[in-house]
């Protein structure tokens, strides 16, 4: 059995880890780590709990669990684990954005792995350190990918993208204030969004020559979970020779569904599935990429690493089925 230890507890990433590892069939949950709730059952924060399991949050950290999921928030990681210190043994696969781009991937001698397994699939299951991907970054990267690996990149890519409130993490603000985002919609850093550095990072990792822009609108949903991303680009290629080069790509990736019918949201809510639609006009390619922010954007993904850095097959404890209504 894999012994998992899960630091920053009360929030979203953590409550959807322990929903998925409670059945996971080769993993125990050793602790969950929150300093605001240490002593407090499980379930004071994450009210589906109740009845499920019976743990309670604390305060102390056991250094020796095969991995620790960190679930701080952005610019956080780094200085947890600057005062707390892992076995030598221990994987961490970070949720954050602490160690996504290159720059920042080695820190107090650990070297960490861009955590997409449809990119970095052999790295990842010789990896002891992941940094899990951004969620906007994992929809629109899933999306672009296999145009980059055949090298067809040739113009700007534009791109809007709405997120759900859960995206925006567990403590209230103005903009997840359900009076506020009930029956509204919103844009927020618009071309400048956190997530395009490491976008722009894994298209050059399989298009070097790529120097065009992708141009980011991201958007406030009036719904509590999923993206739905629609990205458009110019493509000389027929769509029959596109839809090729994607099913090629995404062949052994067990959680990625390519298609040319209409697609929507409630087909991956809740499941760690990534499903993209194409359709193409005139030479205008419209890919559309939907997930579960929290699942594949998030904690799915990270149990997927968790899988393939332990040899196990990385669908394992991810068979989710969305609801259709």
């Amino acid at each position: 059995m894999i012994n998992i230890g899960i630091i920053g507890g009360s929030g979203y990433t953590a409550g959807e880890l322990i929903r998925i590892l409670m059945f996971h069939p080769n993993a125990t949950l050793d602790f969950v780590y929150s300093t605001t709730n240490a002593g407090k059952p499980l379930h004071v924060a994450h009210h589906d709990l109740m009845g499920d399991i019976e743990m309670n949050f604390t305060d102390t950290v056991n250094p020796n669990v095969n991995v620790v999921f960190l679930c701080l928030g952005h610019g956080k990681s780094k200085s947890f684990l600057e005062q707390n210190q892992f076995a030598s043994h221990t994987k961490i696969i970070d949720l954050g954005n602490d160690f996504r781009l290159r720059k920042d991937k080695e820190f107090d001698n650990k070297s960490f792995v861009y955590g997409l397994p449809e990119l970095n699939k052999a790295a990842i299951k010789n990896a002891q350190f992941i940094a899990n991907p951004g969620c906007f970054a994992t929809a629109i990267q899933l999306a672009l990918l296999p145009l980059a690996k055949a090298g067809i990149l040739a113009t700007d890519v534009h791109i809007n993208a709405t997120t759900g409130s859960t995206g925006a993490g567990v403590s209230p603000s103005e903009t997840t204030h359900f009076s506020w985002r009930s029956n509204n919609m919103s844009h927020y850093k618009a071309f400048e969004h956190q997530h395009l550095g490491e976008i722009n990072q894994s298209v050059n990792q399989l298009q070097a020559n790529y120097t065009n822009e992708l141009i980011f609108v991201p958007n406030r949903g009036d719904f509590a979970r999923g993206i739905f991303a629609t990205l458009y680009t110019t493509i000389e290629e027929s769509l029959e020779d596109v839809l090729a080069k994607y099913e090629a790509f995404y062949k052994d990736q067990p959680f990625v569904t390519v298609t040319t019918n209409g697609i929507n949201m409630k087909q991956v809510v809740q499941t760690n599935k990534c499903i993209i639609s194409l359709m193409k006009k005139g030479n205008r390619l419209l890919i559309t990429s939907v997930i579960d922010n929290l699942t594949k954007g998030a904690s799915g993904q990270a149990i997927q690493n968790m899988n393939l850095m332990f040899g196990l097959d990385e669908t394992t404890g991810l068979h989710l089925k969305p609801s259709g209504f």
